[in-house]
């Protein structure tokens, strides 16, 4: 025989599912039952009984009955858990209708840490004998006032007729790190630092300390007709300090910069998979305007199966005052695999 205990318990287990269920009325009169999610860039994720996890205009909601309490998040980035309903595309809280305009996002996702791993190798053998590979990683998060951003790289490249006359043409690492506070939605302060070392073109280290400000024009900013855009600019002031294996008889060993900078980022409408992606910084010595650092890049990143992408880039950096017999100019072509989280 059943136990009447257990009958009861699971009365009760379903009459709390059933108590928790958020009702959707839709202004063509369609009903839904199952759980209202987050609300941003004017859309409710509603994950239906019957048709799974989907995403509702709020124009198009005439009702929404949900028995908890949700958290919403405002423009200047304070939350409050309020219980609320939608009527005709309106907020509605115990105290009245609330300012769209004010509102970031309900129940917002917490973010976590992201980040990804690419690597290339490339080798030729015949009458040329070449090996070629990279790695690149990044790892970055975003809070509600802060954001995290930090990269590593290297680069290694052997090149020759044979396996006994080949010789390095590229052995370069860099490691680089920024942390930005939002003052405002749209408004940060930002550190940062760097440390890199290119063998090849003559550069036993380099570290770069800076700071400044920052405007984010754009955060993931969906546009119906082109997709999402993510776009910032920075000014500020940097101190480097290089050490050559030959220094060019005009060179500092530290200085000070000012820096520009602005990012890029742009996931199309019509696939969503691939990420673009500029970046640009320029430093202009303050005591000498004609020597100057230039970094830019410029690439994409497409899924391919599960977490798993391709990389595509090209980078570009230019410095008016290299070690003594290098090139002002290095250019690299990258396509690597890699994953991402």
């Amino acid at each position: 025989m059943i136990d009447m205990r257990f009958l009861l318990l699971i009365g009760a287990l379903y009459a709390g599912i059933a108590v928790r269920a958020d009702s959707l009325t839709l202004v063509s009169g369609s009903r839904l039952s199952g759980a209202a999610g987050a609300v941003k860039d004017g859309k409710l994720v509603f994950v239906s009984d019957d048709l799974g996890e989907i995403e509702v205009p709020l124009a198009k909601i005439a009702g929404l009955d949900t028995p908890r309490e949700h958290t919403v998040q405002y423009a200047d980035l304070t939350r409050e858990k309020k219980s609320l309903t939608i009527s005709n595309g309106v907020f509605i809280a115990a105290e009245g209708p609330l300012d769209g305009a004010k509102i970031k996002a309900i129940d917002p996702v917490e973010e976590k840490w992201h980040g990804s791993v690419n690597a290339s190798y490339t080798a030729a053998r015949g009458n040329t004998y070449q090996n070629s590979a990279s790695l690149l990683a990044n790892v970055h998060r975003r809070w509600e006032k802060d954001r995290v951003n930090a990269d590593f790289g290297y680069y290694y490249t052997e090149t020759g007729t044979s396996k006994n006359d080949r010789e390095k043409t590229t052995d370069r690492w860099e490691l680089e790190g920024q942390h930005d506070h939002f003052w405002k939605p749209a408004f940060y302060t930002f550190e940062n630092a760097r440390y890199e070392e290119d063998s090849i073109a003559g550069l036993d280290s380099r570290v770069r300390l800076g700071a400044g400000v920052g405007y984010q024009w754009l955060d993931a900013r969906r546009f119906e007709a082109t997709g999402v855009w993510s776009f910032s600019q920075e000014a500020g002031a940097t101190w480097f300090r290089d050490d050559y294996r030959e220094r060019p008889a005009d060179g500092d060993t530290g200085y000070a910069a000012a820096r520009y900078a602005h990012h890029l980022k742009y996931n199309p409408k019509w696939n969503e998979g691939v990420n673009g992606f500029h970046n640009l910084e320029y430093y202009p010595q303050v005591d000498d305007w004609e020597h100057c650092i230039v970094k830019a890049d410029v690439g994409f990143t497409t899924k391919l199966i599960m977490d798993f992408n391709l990389v595509a880039k090209i980078e570009w950096e230019y410095n008016s005052r290299p070690s003594v017999g290098r090139k002002s100019s290095d250019t690299r072509y990258i396509v690597g695999l890699g994953y991402a989280w």
